[in-house]
């Protein structure tokens, strides 16, 4: 397997570049999508398109009989100006693959590929799922794919899904049992004061003052009424509000967001945030409108099977290759599909060393050297998943 994936690098990489060069925001994948369907054909996979608008279901079929693991990749790109300094940098304005999505979808199709040329010899089912729309949260596009069908006649067992990390080197994996990604909700506050002059504040009820004293305020739902045991943050991600110098806003607007790994402590962080910030306009003598959006669920692993792609991960990158980490609180929609079937969400190390940006920078970069490495490890857990699917049943 090593060397099948080592042979297609230049041929991932190639197709990586291309869909770097050409990103379409979440909704808009209509030529990404027609460029995965032209490789599909390429390597005779057969494949349903129309699902989510943009989402492709490949389908993989072992002359043998077995279960189903599905794999998935996100295709969508980020409405960021790319500053990086690469040959092969966006040449769409304002919009870049800041997230690593070109990447993922490459190293699927290099997995079909792959496996495609073994399927004489596999015993089950292998299905490719490339999902738009994974960065328009709070809806994004899982959710809508189980919707229009996606696996209404391949139910897969099992699901997996890897995600580029520049958080670890280049080729290593990491692998959590249980919450990987986090509950990722966002709010939007109106804050209502009355407004006048400067010179008179007596007169106003100062909505910058109020809207102050609601940030101050929230940030103690995390020191004083979450258990410290568990992780939640708070954030307050932009702020707007007020005329001029010289004149008391009469409202400001406060959006952010918060997130948490359990959802005991997403149901305690939404409830609390809704009396702190609503008791507090109504103390300093005004009133607020909250809009709360329930985002992504927390991405929760399998134990199970977080084992098997961890031996498969062991078994390609040695020990060394696998180190411990713990999770993130960022919001990933393969949090969905998870509800609803079990899986294992990992992440690929892409690291370039000491001047690496992080996700969704303009200056975000990978090392291309672990396209390969993704490719495999993937490869190769879709089929131990399958051997562990099919021992199970035949036992």
């Amino acid at each position: 397997m090593k060397e099948q994936a080592q042979e297609l690098f230049e041929e991932v990489r190639a197709f990586r570049r291309e869909l770097h060069e050409h990103p379409e925001l979440s909704g808009e994948e209509v030529e990404t999508s027609k460029k995965i369907q032209a490789k599909l054909d390429e390597y005779g996979i057969t494949y349903f398109t129309g699902y989510a608008k943009t989402g492709i279901l490949a389908v993989i079929e072992g002359e043998k009989p077995g279960k189903t693991v599905g794999l998935r990749a996100d295709i969508d790109a980020l409405p960021i100006l790319e500053k990086a300094d690469v040959p092969f940098r966006s040449k769409v304005d304002g919009k870049m693959h800041a997230c690593g999505h070109d990447a993922h979808t490459a190293m699927l199709l290099g997995v079909g590929k792959l496996l495609q040329a073994q399927k004489s010899d596999i015993a089950g089912t292998v299905l490719l799922i490339f999902q738009p729309a994974e960065e328009n949260a709070p809806t994004g596009g899982s959710e809508q794919m189980m919707e229009d069908g996606v696996f209404d006649k391949y139910t897969p067992d099992v699901l997996l899904a890897q995600h580029v990390w520049p958080g670890l080197p280049a080729g290593q994996v990491g692998i959590i049992d249980g919450a990987i990604m986090g509950n990722s909700d966002r709010f939007e506050v109106t804050i209502h004061g009355s407004g006048g002059h400067a010179s008179m504040p007596h007169q106003t009820v100062d909505a910058i003052i109020i809207a102050n004293q609601v940030m101050s305020a929230i940030q103690t739902i995390i020191s004083r009424n979450a258990n410290p045991m568990d992780s939640g943050v708070i954030t307050i991600g932009k702020i707007s509000g007020g005329y001029r110098y010289n004149v008391v806003a009469d409202m400001v607007v406060l959006e952010g967001t918060i997130r948490s790994l359990s959802d005991d402590t997403k149901k305690l962080l939404k409830k609390r945030f809704h009396e702190v910030v609503q008791g507090t306009a109504e103390m300093m003598g005004g009133s607020c409108e909250i809009q709360y959006s329930d985002g992504y669920p927390a991405t929760i692993n399998t134990r199970r099977w977080a084992e098997v792609v961890r031996e498969s991960a062991r078994g390609t990158l040695g020990e060394n290759g696998i180190p411990e980490v713990i999770g993130s609180m960022a919001g990933e929609d393969f949090g969905r599909f998870l509800q609803k079937y079990e899986g294992v969400y990992y992440w690929l190390g892409t690291s370039i060393g000491e001047n690496q940006k992080p996700l969704h920078d303009p200056g975000f970069v990978i090392d291309e050297q672990a396209l390969p490495i993704g490719t495999q490890v993937m490869a190769q857990a879709a089929l131990d998943v399958l051997e562990e699917l099919n021992g199970q049943e035949w036992a």
